[in-house]
Formats: structure tokens, sequence, C-alpha cells
């Protein structure tokens, strides 16, 4: 199955395709989708669009008194999908997240949350929406000085009208999924900044929500912090499987988090697609400056550089899963005179992957698709 958007600002102009990943049920509706945002910056932002009859020159706005920040942005996001946009600073990634909330305005364009269209809903209906389905963490952890841990998780949740009693049971909750049980009495200034930065993801938590966003969260923690945080992201992720929209300049994050990336370079989304196939079949030279120096066996899985099982073919008896990381069974594959048989979760063989067909994916600079490997 595959999904198309037409960035109508790009250079080529053409609608694009990405499959989608194997891990999102897209047989679903979307919980998100964007149909032609854009979002142009000064005063007479409506009417150059307008006159430009959508396609937007980023130098010939700029002429008119106008900054592009999104540019046609079209896209679906399914239920439990974790969509990571990334790109260089102004790229626009962080105002396309700020317009899907509606913490700023888009100037065009529809986005609908779960089939509602979001921007005809008026002040009122627009803070329910956001009280009741979305979570926000952003790089400003916005920790409450004079509350403790406890009372900053619970504090949304009396907002709502929850009461003390239930707001601080579920507070307590939230303080245990995030590993920070002992702290609670702990007031903001005695924690560390990884620890802090795990009271606001518990705090946006607390309430639920089934959309969360996350703007450059970990951006302001140093590496080792960092890691683990992402450490601690995949693990809530795996257990609670929100829909997330995650923003990052960091394409190594990126990489290790999402189930598909979305790039952006000046407002416009240059690609759409899994870790894998950005990383093997970059769409533009853009693209592929993010994806020269990436290691390709830490990030690609078996399953992207197998090949069809066939009747008759020789296999041997070793198995992998086809989502294993190359890295991972690396040594198993290289020391085989045969190809090895990858299976499913079900254990049933879906494919077989050989020596020869690592080596030259990793190191002789082709992709799966050019060595007759169909994806």
């Amino acid at each position: 199955m595959q999904r198309c958007f037409n960035n109508a600002g790009s250079a080529s102009n053409q609608v694009k395709c990405t499959p989608m990943s194997s891990t999102i049920l897209n047989t679903q509706d979307p919980t998100i989708r964007c149909d032609g945002v854009f979002k142009i910056f000064g005063d007479n932002a409506k009417q150059v669009l307008q006159a430009s009859a959508g396609t937007v020159n980023a130098e010939k706005f700029k002429e008119q008194g106008c900054i592009v920040g999104v540019n046609d942005a079209s896209f679906e996001v399914y239920p439990g999908e974790l969509l990571i946009i990334m790109g260089l600073s102004g790229s626009g990634k962080s105002t396309l997240l700020r317009c899907i909330s509606r913490l700023t305005e888009a100037t065009a364009g529809n986005i609908y949350i779960d089939g509602e269209d979001i921007l005809s809903l008026n002040n009122k209906k627009l803070i329910e929406l956001r009280r009741s389905k979305m979570g926000m963490v952003f790089q400003s952890f916005a920790l409450l000085p004079h509350k403790t841990v406890l009372e900053n998780i619970a504090f949304p949740l009396q907002v709502k009208g929850v009461s003390t009693k239930k707001s601080i049971e579920r507070a307590s909750e939230m303080i245990e999924l995030v590993s920070l049980s002992g702290r609670e009495n702990y007031f903001p200034r005695e924690l560390s900044g990884g620890q802090q930065q795990r009271v606001g993801i518990a705090r946006s938590l607390a309430i639920e929500p089934d959309i969360w966003f996350l703007d450059e969260p970990f951006s302001a923690l140093d590496p080792l912090i960092r890691k683990e945080m992402q450490d601690e992201f995949l693990r809530l992720q795996g257990v609670l499987s929100k829909t997330i929209l995650f923003v990052t300049h960091d394409f190594d994050e990126a990489l290790r988090l999402a189930d598909r990336i979305a790039i952006m370079k000046d407002g416009i989304i240059e690609q759409l697609d899994t870790p894998a196939n950005i990383v093997l079949n970059p769409a533009s030279e853009y693209v592929q400056k993010f994806t020269a120096e990436v290691p390709r066996e830490k990030v690609l899985k078996i399953e992207s550089v197998m090949d069809v099982v066939t009747p008759g073919d020789a296999v041997g008896d070793i198995k992998v899963q086809k989502d294993a990381i190359i890295e991972t069974v690396a040594e198993l594959i290289l020391n085989s005179d045969k190809p090895i048989s990858v299976v499913d979760e079900s254990g049933e063989l879906v494919g077989s992957v050989s020596a020869s067909k690592v080596i030259s994916v990793l190191f002789g600079g082709h992709s799966p698709g050019e060595t007759g490997q169909a994806s």
C-alpha cells in the first residue's frame, strides 16, 4: 500500500509516493491528515498566496514581505505511528507541528484529527480537543518551580476539573511509568535535566492523550542523558502505542525512533518514507546529504535486504528475524556459505539473505532494488 502527496513548490512538482511501514495498521483511518497546508508569515500572506495559485517560490514571496514556513504539506499519520519531522534550522519542521496542533494558525489548507477539520473549531472546542486528545512536550521543560514533581504532573488534570485525590493517584502512576519513583516530593531545581524532561513527559501523558506532539524534547540534554531518554521513550511507546509527531534536527535520533521520517527543506517535505527507504533511496540531493554518513548496518533491517524465496531455492538451517538490525546478525550471515532463512514473528519463512547481498548493500553503494531484490 502506498500513500501519496504532492509538493507543489518542489523543483520536480511531482506526486511522490511512500510505501507504508509494515508496522503501521494502514487499513485504519488516519488519526491525522494534512491536505495542502501552507503557513506564510507576513501581513499580506493570504493575498500573496492566493495570487500565486498555490505555486510558492520562497524568494519571490520574500520580495513581497512574506516568509514561507510550510509549503503545501500533505500527508497522513496512522494510529500508533511515530512520524518524525526533521530538517535543519529554519526548514519549517516546528512550524508544521504547531500548525497541526493549532498553536499557530495555518494560512491555507485542511488539517483533520480523527476526521474532524480542526481549522473550523472555535476556541472553546479547540481547548477541549487539546485537553482530551493532545499531549505536548517541548524543548523547554516549563515546569512550575514552586510545585513538586507530583504536583507538576497532577496540575493539568486539576485544570480539567479532576479531583485532587484522583489527579494525585494518576500522577503517581505516571511517576512510576517514567521511572521517577522516590522523587515525588522533589522540586524541579533538585532534578537533573533528564529527570526534569521525564516530569514533562509524565505530565503530558497524565491526561491520556491520543496524540503526542514532541518538539525537540531531548535537544537540550547532554549525549548520555539523551540516549537514556531515547531508550525511555522507546519503552514508553512500546507500552502505550501513541500516535506521535516528533520534531528533531538529529538524523541519528530520527533513524532510531521513527516508523517514518518526513525530511523538510524551506517548508517543503522533500521525502516522507521509512528510515530504510530514505537511507537506501534518497529522493533528492538534499536528502542524500543526510544519509551520506549513515552506517547502514546500524540502521537497516534484514527485511530491507532480503530476497524473495521461490520453490527450490537452497537456504540454510540458520534463521534470522526479518526485523533484526543487520549489525546484530551480520557475523552469522557473512560466515554462512548458503543464504540464510528469514522468518517473521510467527516463524514463517518470508525470504532469504546472502553474504553477497549484505556486502553489496552495505559497501557497494547499491540499494536492494539495484541488485534484484523486491522490497
